[in-house]
């Protein structure tokens, strides 16, 4: 029997289980799907938005994997200093394959960037998506205006979520903190700021849509800033997404203004230089103009604006972290790998493997990590007739427990589950999610009385 361990129950490591499950080369497999978190489905639970109902059901998807009869999940488990060393999963188990995503996020590097009131777009996520290490909760208040800096996905995301009524978050499993204060927001401004043209943007044009679809919003787009962009004059030779985009905008550009109570503008070729303080946080965004540079990237123009702004949310991207044992490209914010085996100094490691983010970098939609997935466990499978011959000091769960931990285990995140809809019951919602380590911890252990 190979016995491999996933580290990671987001969609690259549930993939990485179902492609070992599915498989009929190897006879006998079993997976233990090890989660820092008490609970599964990694950005599907905590980085999709909670209005994006839709995108949101893939963890019934990822549901059906986990309650594989050769697939346990092991959440509350933390690989690397506290918790399961590297090393000790090498001995528990034939084959580790970490899928432990990017978890943290670029920066900007510009002098205020630390103000208070600027936070990055992560946090603001995790805070209305619940996720148990989110400590933050002053994200809105008194705040007039916002500045979203970035023109990709998520960035669309947070200036969507700022811009939703009350009515239409309650539907959703967002904890009550969070719903209240968005619903008592005073922001009607808000800028989504990227330093490129229009055609160069990142977000897919069902997420653009939505902005305009929001009730009592409004989006006010300066066709001359547009203008700046060749291929926004004529967009016929671009490809058919950024085309698109670039047709919704110009159908933004050329509506009359509505007089709506709040305002999303999107801007371009705006390079952020400083965060500038007003009364001890931060007040205004200063942006130095761009234009193109005829070679697919800006130059400056020495020209500047400032953006009034009490909250500010940087979404620039991601990158992977070390993970304490492990090799890491430092330049890549990836572990070195050939094909998803992990490589020591340029030589293989048996036995240990990466999918998703850590292997690739943040790149791709949910789905790019099926794919992903497969290629490292078709590695891994042809290496499996010399991992299994070697002998596994017995059951790593009762391994793990006798080291001290106490994994939440499938029955676990049921109740957790169960607790999250009569928490959302006692409030006149729907299933509303737990915000705290506590409140989790004390719902999963439910599951053995």
């Amino acid at each position: 029997m190979l016995h491999v361990a996933v580290v990671g129950s987001g969609p690259s490591g549930v993939y990485s289980a179902q492609s070992l499950v599915q498989q009929n080369q190897v006879p006998g497999v079993r997976v233990d799907v090890l989660e820092r978190l008490p609970c599964p489905y990694g950005l599907v639970r905590y980085g999709v938005a909670p209005d994006h109902e839709k995108i949101k059901s893939l963890q019934n998807n990822l549901r059906a994997v986990l309650e594989d009869e050769r697939v346990r999940f092991l959440g509350g488990v933390q690989v690397g200093p506290g918790g399961v060393s590297v090393a000790r999963l090498r001995e528990l188990y034939h084959a580790v394959v970490y899928c432990v995503g990017a978890a943290t996020d670029r920066h900007l590097g510009v002098p205020g960037e630390d103000l208070p009131g600027s936070w990055s777009a992560t946090e603001f996520v995790s805070w209305y998506s619940a996720h148990p290490d989110s400590v933050a909760d002053e994200f809105i208040l008194g705040a007039r205006s916002a500045v979203v800096i970035g023109v990709g996905n998520v960035a669309v995301d947070v200036t969507r979520m700022l811009a939703r009524g009350a009515a239409e978050l309650s539907p959703t499993d967002m904890p009550q903190a969070a719903l209240t204060a968005l619903a008592a927001s005073g922001v009607t401004e808000i800028s989504m700021v990227g330093r490129r043209g229009p055609s160069q943007a990142r977000f897919t044009t069902k997420e653009l849509r939505e902005l305009g679809a929001l009730p009592d919003t409004e989006v006010v787009v300066d066709p001359e800033e547009l203008a700046l962009d060749p291929a926004y004059l004529d967009p016929s030779d671009l490809p058919a997404a950024p085309r698109r985009n670039v047709e919704v905008l110009r159908g933004w550009a050329a509506a009359a203004p509505q007089g709506r109570p709040r305002r999303i503008r999107p801007r371009f070729f705006l390079r952020p230089v400083e965060l500038l303080a007003d009364g001890g946080r931060v007040g205004a965004v200063r942006f130095e103009r761009t234009v193109p540079d005829g070679q697919g990237g800006v130059t400056g123009t020495g020209r500047y604006e400032d953006i009034e702004a009490q909250l500010v949310l940087r979404s620039v991207g991601y990158r992977g972290v070390p993970l304490e044992g492990l090799p890491f490209d430092t330049g890549r914010g990836t572990v070195p790998h050939l094909a998803g085996r992990i490589l020591r100094d340029g030589v293989i490691s048996p036995g240990e493997y990466v999918a998703g983010w850590i292997k690739r970098g943040p790149t791709g939609v949910i789905g790019t990590n099926r794919p992903c997935a497969k290629e490292t466990v078709t590695s891994l499978l042809e290496d499996a007739p010399v991992l299994v011959r070697r002998a596994l000091p017995g059951d790593p769960l009762a391994a793990l427990r006798a080291e001290g931990l106490r994994p939440v285990e499938w029955a676990g995140w049921q109740a957790i589950e169960r607790a999250e809809a009569q928490l959302g019951a006692s409030l006149g919602r729907g299933v509303v999610k737990l915000p705290d380590w506590e409140s989790l911890l004390t719902a999963a252990r439910t599951a053995g009385s």
